[in-house]
This record gives structure tokens, C-alpha cells and sequence, in this order.
């Protein structure tokens, strides 16, 4: 099992350095890296999606204070070492935590990193009119300030046991203050040249960036590391599907590394006998699942569809989930699309250990039986045509999700699952790059969600949920109003849950934590707003010629991609 995180006293859990590969004599040298991710990224600001193909992919250029290695160890980026309450970084009454920037450490345009970027980040996060999508990394921050050039204090405005959600994690980089300057508030997304061109202090700058299609990077010639990194030039291509993604590698060699190969495992099989690559897995805390949106998506709705205004008319009815999630075989689910890649769930929040609950685990006994009671009591009627209605209401529901074969499949079986308990139910699947893009006037995103029912993946840096749990607070819904950013994507609302959010930062001692963090799982999964499938693990691939690979599901797959060479 993963690592716990940091918590207050935990400093076993944090490491003095990191294990690099043994780095090449010259930055460089290695020439050229290609990089394939079928699902095309839309932006490089990562703070304007909360898409996991942006931040990855701005995870080259842009970088947290500290970050997570393969084992969710937090190990320190930017900094010499992790703040604590031992060595002083964090405050006695956890109000405070302190991070000192490494000397030397700049911009690849050459300027400094100062703290000064450190404060603009937050202020740019936070500003109410941004529509910020990762501002739940920076719940009771109640000031930011910049004690000289290379100290950063942080001040919450209640004790914080885990302090470590701003700037900590690719979820939490640090943008150039002079860069984005004039990027504030509503202006954010109006910034083109600085959402498709970040300056970083990562081991790439960006040289080229086409949405939806291509990046094209070059080594930082101010990378704080004079040898690294190893390559001199970077292609990030999107766009294909997943099946092509992998065989790029594995059977033609015309990539190094693929992402997210979420593809049949006996075709991976058979593609790595090829001989060209290896297939990486790892778990984390990724979860398929649906998400059962709680507003009405209706098109006759106009400015208000799937917007808090107007209640769905069913699928806020716990019942009715409830009898959805017992008619799905979520073994078949696995067995089809996933093999040992996957395991079936009844959480959200599916590990590490000391978090995962089971009291949900009557969602793993497939019973169509006992789901057609259900329907049966809260008194929708089968009609002669097989399908339920209720007060003149059909139990109809439109489900989309990425483009994907693995993901088509899953579809497909649950239509088939649901029609046998009378739910009618219209599939749509809508390319990856639009679906997971932030583009605010797109009716395709998974942010708008002009659904009823939506599936994918998430998941969160690090191994402390606090950050992850509070994505559903009522005040993280995607509406017009904050650009449709916003990670609450069901809409699920309830003043309970957000004092339980308010409660666990305040909560120093793990099992009290640990009580907490189920006790929210739990109320998402009694409320039906989520539908938990299956517990992936992250499966890439790379060129058997590429070495220093470890993959991370803690972090952004290519979080030592500095530290990647090509074997002699």
C-alpha cells in the first residue's frame, strides 16, 4: 500500500532528496522525445481545467514547490526541504507553514523565482471572478505574503494539519507573476499567449502549442540542473485513440511513451510481444465512475440547463441510483475492459487503505432483481414498450463520455444492463480533447454537462483526500457564473458535508481523519449523485530504448521526465 502522506509528526514520510537516474554529462544529448497522449491537451495553464491531459502536459514547463515521487512520498521541487512542525517550516498551532526557494532557481526566460510568483499564483486562484479549477488547493488560505525573495509564508484562517495543498503537486504550480499579470479575474481565459505558452522553471519551455493537436518543446536553457534534461526537443502529440496510442509504441516505435492506455489487456498483450516497448502500471486513486447530474440538462432549459436552478427530475432520488448501480456487473466491466488493470468499487474515494470504506459494498452484488424492486416501490411503472414511467415522467436518460473502445464497451453493457430493468437509455461519446477541454463556450465539455449521465476518471495528487474531498463542496459547482470551471461536475449540494470538509482541516490525528474522509465518501454514495464502477490502475507504455521511467499515479506521469534518457 502507498504511503499516507505527511501529516503533523510524520516526518518519516518525507524525503531529503530524490533518486535520479544517472543524469547524462550534457543537456541535450539525447536528442529528440516523443511523447503521445491520445487525449489532446487544450490548454498548458492548468489552473483553467481541471483536465488531466493539461496538467500533465504543463507539467514540463510548470512547477510545484513540492511534489509527490512513484511511492506518494512528498519529496521537495523547488525547495531544499519540507516544511514541518520539527524542523520549524510549520507553525506550533498549525496556522502557518513557511517554504524557502532553493538558490539559484529561475524562470527559463532567466529571471529569478521569487516569492513574489508565489503570491501571484494565489491571488490569480482565488480571484472570485477567475473560475479558477484547482482553487479547492487553496480552501482557508487567508494570506499568502513574501517574506524577502525566496520565503514564502502561508496563512490559514484555522489550523491546518495538512498544510501542504498550495503549491504542492502539479494540481498546485506556480505561474510567473510579469507574465500573467495582466491575466486576472475574467481576463484569465482572454490570455492566449499565456495559456498556450507558459514560462516555467520545469526542464522544457514550450516552442510551439497547437490546441488539440501538437506541442512542441525545447530544453530550458535555464534549468536549474546544467546536465539535464537529456533530450533537447520534446513532441507531445494528441489526438488517435488510445489502441493507436499503444501500438505507436509497442509495435512501430514511433512514439516513446504513451499515456492513459486504456485499451482491452489481451490487445496490450499482444502488442508488447511486438518487442518494441513495455506496458507500466501503477494504482493510485483513480476511479471510473458516473456521475448522475443532479440539475436538469433539459435544451429547453437555455441559460439555466444543468444549473442548480432546476432540479433533475429523478436522478436526485437516491433510490433510483441505487437501483441503477445494482443492475451494472461491474465483474464483466473489469473482466471486458480493464483485467488486472482494475478492480470493482463502491467509493469514490477507493485508497490509500486507511481511507477506503466498505460500507458501500452492497454496490458489488450485481442484482437486477432486487434494483427492479426498487423501482418497483418508489413507483415507476414498467410500460408495455419496456421502459418505466412515473407522473408522466420516462425513466430516459441520455449517457455520455470520452471517445474511447474500452469506454464504448462499458456503455454498451450497461444500456444493456439498464434496459433490463426498464431504463431507456441514449449513448453519446465526444472526443477526448473536447470532452476534458476547458474551452467555456463548448456544449461538449464535461463541465457543462449537458447529460444526465456522464463517465470518467479522476483522481488526486498525493495521498492526503482534504484537498480531493472538498472538490464537492456546494461552492465548487460549474455554472455560468465562474466560466463552468468547478470540480463539483454532479452538483451535489449539502450544508453537512461541507462542515465535515470544514472539520476534517482541522482534524490533525490520521484515524480521526481516516473517520472523516469515509464518513464523506459515504454521504456522496448514499446520495447516488456518484456511481463508483471500477478502481483503475494507471496503465502507460514506453520505448524499451527510454530509461529513468516511473510511472506515478500520484502525480503527473511525467513528473521526472528531467531525469528520462535514451540507453545507449
Amino acid at each position: 500500500m502507498k504511503r499516507f502522506g505527511l501529516l503533523m509528526g510524520a516526518t518519516a514520510l518525507v524525503t531529503a532528496g530524490m533518486a535520479h537516474a544517472d543524469a547524462h554529462t550534457e543537456r541535450g544529448a539525447d536528442g529528440q522525445l516523443n511523447i503521445i497522449y491520445w487525449q489532446a491537451p487544450s490548454t498548458l495553464n492548468p489552473y483553467l481545467s481541471g483536465g488531466t491531459k493539461e496538467i500533465e502536459a504543463a507539467s514540463l514547463i510548470l512547477e510545484p514547490l513540492a511534489r509527490y515521487d512513484e511511492t506518494g512520498t512528498m519529496v521537495p521541487w523547488l525547495v531544499d526541504e519540507i516544511p514541518t512542525v520539527e524542523n520549524g517550516g510549520v507553525s506550533e498551532d498549525l496556522t502557518t507553514i513557511t517554504w524557502t526557494i532553493s538558490d539559484g532557481v529561475m524562470w527559463s526566460d532567466g529571471t529569478p523565482l521569487t516569492a513574489a510568483d508565489a503570491v501571484f499564483t494565489w491571488e490569480y486562484c482565488t480571484d472570485p471572478e477567475g473560475g479558477c479549477a484547482q482553487v479547492s488547493n487553496y480552501t482557508d488560505v487567508e494570506s499568502v505574503e513574501a517574506v524577502d525573495d525566496q520565503t514564502i509564508r502561508i496563512t490559514f484562517s484555522v489550523p491546518k494539519p495538512f498544510p501542504y495543498g498550495p503549491f504542492v503537486g502539479a494540481q498546485s504550480p506556480i505561474l510567473q507573476a510579469a507574465q500573467f499579470a495582466d491575466c486576472m479575474g475574467t481576463n484569465a481565459p482572454t490570455c492566449t499567449d499565456q495559456n498556450f505558452g507558459p514560462i516555467g522553471t520545469g526542464p522544457f519551455m514550450v516552442s510551439d502549442f497547437r490546441a488539440n493537436d501538437v506541442i512542441t518543446y525545447e530544453a530550458n536553457p535555464n534549468y536549474r540542473d546544467a546536465a539535464k534534461p537529456a533530450f533537447a526537443t520534446v513532441t507531445l502529440k494528441g489526438g488517435g485513440d488510445a489502441a493507436s496510442a499503444a501500438r505507436s509504441v509497442l509495435e512501430t516505435g514511433e512514439f516513446d511513451y504513451a499515456w492513459n492506455l486504456q485499451v482491452e489487456p489481451e490487445i496490450l498483450s499482444q502488442m508488447q510481444a511486438a518487442g518494441q516497448g513495455m506496458v507500466v502500471s501503477s494504482f493510485g486513486t483513480s476511479v471510473e465512475r458516473l456521475h448522475m447530474n443532479q440539475t436538469d440538462p433539459d435544451p429547453s432549459l437555455g441559460e439555466e440547463r444543468s444549473t442548480v436552478a432546476h432540479p433533475h427530475p429523478f436522478l436526485t432520488d437516491p433510490m433510483v441510483n441505487r437501483a441503477l448501480s445494482i443492475a451494472i456487473d461491474r465483474e464483466i466491466l473489469v473482466e471486458a475492459g480493464y483485467g488486472e488493470a482494475g478492480q470493482p468499487t463502491c467509493n469514490v474515494l477507493p485508497a490509500p487503505e486507511v481511507y477506503a470504506s466498505t460500507n458501500n459494498d452492497w454496490c458489488l452484488e450485481y442484482d437486477p432483481d432486487e434494483a427492479n424492486r426498487i423501482l418497483d416501490e418508489a413507483g415507476w411503472e414498467m410500460g408495455d414498450d419496456g421502459v418505466r414511467t412515473k407522473d408522466g415522467e420516462r425513466l430516459s436518460v441520455l449517457f455520455q463520455t470520452s471517445t474511447n473502445s474500452v469506454r464504448q464497451g462499458t456503455q454498451a453493457f450497461i444500456k444493456q444492463m439498464w434496459e433490463a430493468i426498464g431504463v431507456e437509455t441514449e449513448l453519446r461519446n465526444i472526443d477526448a480533447s473536447v470532452f476534458f477541454g476547458g474551452d467555456p463556450s463548448s456544449p461538449d465539455t464535461f463541465q457543462k454537462f449537458y447529460a444526465d449521465i456522464e463517465m470518467y476518471t479522476n483522481n488526486f495528487d498525493g495521498t492526503d483526500p482534504e484537498r480531493y474531498m472538498a472538490n464537492w463542496l456546494c461552492s465548487d459547482i460549474p455554472s455560468p457564473d465562474s466560466g463552468w470551471q468547478g470540480s463539483n461536475i454532479q452538483r451535489f449540494c449539502s450544508e453537512e458535508y461541507d462542515a465535515l470538509v470544514a472539520q476534517m482541516a482541522n482534524t490533525a490525528a490520521i484515524e480521526d481523519r481516516a473517520a472523516l474522509a469515509i464518513q464523506m465518501n459515504d454521504m456522496i454514495m448514499e446520495s447516488g449523485s456518484i456511481i463508483p464502477l471500477i478502481h483503475r490502475g494507471g496503465v502507460s507504455a514506453h520505448a524499451n530504448s527510454l530509461e529513468g521511467v516511473r510511472m506515478n499515479e500520484w502525480d503527473s506521469e511525467l513528473w521526472n521526465a528531467a531525469d528520462w534518457t535514451r540507453a545507449e
